[in-house]
């Protein structure tokens, strides 16, 4: 396994990357809470018109969904779905790991970058840095490394 620690084994993480890396993201999600939900509310929660079927579907994908993914962020600086194409998430400052806070921080800021029109995201695509407006609020970066394939990466 490689320890990334310089700075010419990294570049920053494009928009389709990430994009690939938020759906593999979003099927693991679905896999897990999908059953979870059709089991509490039966198949007519696949049919639902309202915000949220109930306290249950609000816990599983309001609470314990961003708890899960800001846990991950934590712990490997990367969901599942940037493991698997080699990127992670760093201080846009010292490249070192962000704090917990910047963290917490980046999650919520997906709302502004998502609410108006995801513009915030698109953002990502004509950024110097690959920076969304969450990464910019949070002072995160994402980077995917080079030359090295996701399976040799050793996420400290």
């Amino acid at each position: 396994m490689a320890i990334i620690t310089n700075v010419s084994d990294f570049e920053y993480a494009g928009f389709w990357v990430r994009v690939g890396a938020t759906l593999i993201d979003i099927f693991l999600q679905v896999l897990v809470t999908l059953p979870l939900l059709v089991a509490i509310y039966g198949w007519s929660y696949l049919e639902k018109d309202s915000f949220s079927a109930g306290i249950w579907d609000f816990f599983i994908n309001y609470v314990v969904l961003p708890i899960i993914v800001i846990t991950f962020w934590i712990y490997y600086q990367a969901t599942p779905g940037k493991m698997a194409v080699g990127a992670k998430i760093v201080d846009a400052r010292t490249g070192g790991k962000p704090s917990n806070g910047q963290l917490i921080g980046r999650y919520f800021a997906y709302f502004v970058s998502i609410l108006p029109l995801m513009l915030g995201i698109f953002w990502i695509a004509f950024d110097k840095r690959k920076q969304g407006w969450h990464d910019k609020l949070a002072g995160t970066v994402v980077i995917k490394l080079k030359n090295i394939g996701p399976e040799e990466v050793h996420f400290e």
